[in-house]
């Protein structure tokens, strides 16, 4: 029975048009070109790698993007059981035609040559979206992207602000800063004011939200003007900053960002725990992992300080997750927020889904997002959750608790696509 109950709901699911909330896209460049730019994302990389493909045969200077497609398919078998694997076959499926279960050395350059010669066609961008029933692409956009030359309705800026934050006492990150805002850097009221005219920028094109990616060592506080201002000088003159004094400075910078959060009513997008450069000797994008210290304790001065400004908050663990669920049933101003990065694989997505729905007010769920860095991803990504959203909605409400289906899935259109559109909306 709940088997195809779970088809049904399936089949609504599908049938909606989505918003993606969280991306990677260089909106510039959206779509694909070769299967090199869909087997170069980092979760092939990474894992020919671990699998032993070495490093330098994956970022060989000047490798011509076939030969790298050619390496990594040599690797593809060890990495057949991946959901990452799956992911590939079926976008070969979905957008090339592919009729293997299977990409394999004796298959791969047909596929190759065809996927070139699709992706080459001058609607395919058009194409994808179309395919992928996605209607608005939201973007990942450095705090001195002068938001030019795309459609901000479909593609939608964000502001990112992790340099900011922690990287502020980097010479060329403060000269980025001056230069985007015109805003010399004198004091921290001059500090303060180029953030806002960051703000002033961003939403005049359309932002939605403003997003940082957080280490677990760190904790949001309120920092005054005059216990940043020898920092921000010391920055000035070239001295090292002491390794407390940097925790001040992000902490200053963080805060401020929170404050012109609420003055443009903005969602402060918070990916929460992940450690950079744990694997030094990684792939690009393969080096970064996450662990269980953090605690969203340390988020509890933010909380209670802005109960106007909305917090997407998106976490790495099992143990996180039952942490974040419990914050979003407390707190009005915490939403779940998708499933990131190491947690993007079904029994993970299953496990926090069942949490989530069971116990956080509906109206306070982003289902999904897809971090992607190319367009052909949205489809097999958001297909992988839909599958578990609509198993978890017909083995835990229609059969566990007696829902009818139609309720079912009203609830997954809900946290689908009805709360990003609220929660995003423009203000």
């Amino acid at each position: 029975m709940s088997v195809q109950l779970a088809k049904n709901i399936l089949t609504e699911l599908e049938s909606l048009v989505l918003i993606d909330p969280h991306t990677h896209i260089n909106p510039h460049a959206p779509a694909s070109e070769t299967l090199a730019d869909i087997m170069g994302y980092h979760y092939y990389t990474e894992l020919a790698h671990s699998a032993g493909l070495p490093k330098s045969q994956i970022e060989e200077p000047g490798l011509d993007p076939k030969e790298k497609v050619g390496r990594l398919v040599e690797k593809l078998g060890d990495l057949d059981n991946t959901i990452q694997v799956s992911w590939l076959v079926e976008m070969c499926q979905e957008f090339f035609g592919f009729e293997g279960e299977r990409i394999t050395t004796d298959n791969w350059e047909k596929l190759y040559d065809t996927a070139t010669a699709k992706m080459a066609e001058p609607d395919w961008e058009d194409q994808v979206l179309k395919h992928s029933k996605l209607e608005q692409v939201y973007l990942t956009n450095e705090f001195d992207d002068p938001l030019e030359g795309f459609d901000s309705n479909r593609y939608v800026p964000c502001l990112r602000t992790d340099d900011l934050v922690f990287h502020l006492a980097k010479p060329t990150v403060r000269e980025r800063l001056s230069k985007a805002t015109g805003v010399e850097l004198s004091d921290c009221s001059a500090l303060v004011k180029a953030i806002g005219q960051l703000f002033e920028h961003f939403t005049s094109r359309g932002a939605r939200a403003c997003a940082i990616s957080i280490p677990p060592t760190f904790s949001p506080a309120a920092v005054d003007s005059s216990t940043m201002e020898p920092i921000l000088q010391a920055m000035q003159s070239g001295r090292e900053l002491t390794s407390d004094e940097q925790v001040i400075s992000s902490q200053f910078v963080f805060w401020t960002l929170a404050q012109f959060c609420s003055e443009h009513k903005l969602p402060f997008d918070l990916m929460i725990g992940v450690n950079r450069r744990v694997y030094e000797d990684g792939v690009f994008q393969g080096q970064d992992l996450y662990d269980s210290r953090v605690s969203l304790i340390q988020y509890r001065d933010l909380l209670n300080a802005f109960p106007d400004v909305t917090f997407p908050i998106s976490v790495l663990a099992a143990t996180s997750n039952q942490e974040l669920v419990s914050y979003a049933w407390i707190f009005p101003n915490v939403v779940t927020n998708g499933h990131w990065w190491y947690s993007n694989i079904p029994v993970h997505i299953e496990q926090d889904t069942k949490a989530r729905l069971q116990a956080v007010p509906q109206t306070k769920q982003i289902g999904y997002y897809s971090d992607m860095y190319k367009l052909e991803f949205a489809l097999p990504k958001f297909a992988m959750y839909r599958r578990v959203l609509a198993k978890v909605l017909a083995d835990d409400f229609v059969v566990a608790r007696g829902w009818s289906e139609e309720r079912a899935i009203a609830l997954g259109q809900l946290v689908l696509r009805g709360n990003p559109e609220r929660i995003f909306a423009r203000p």
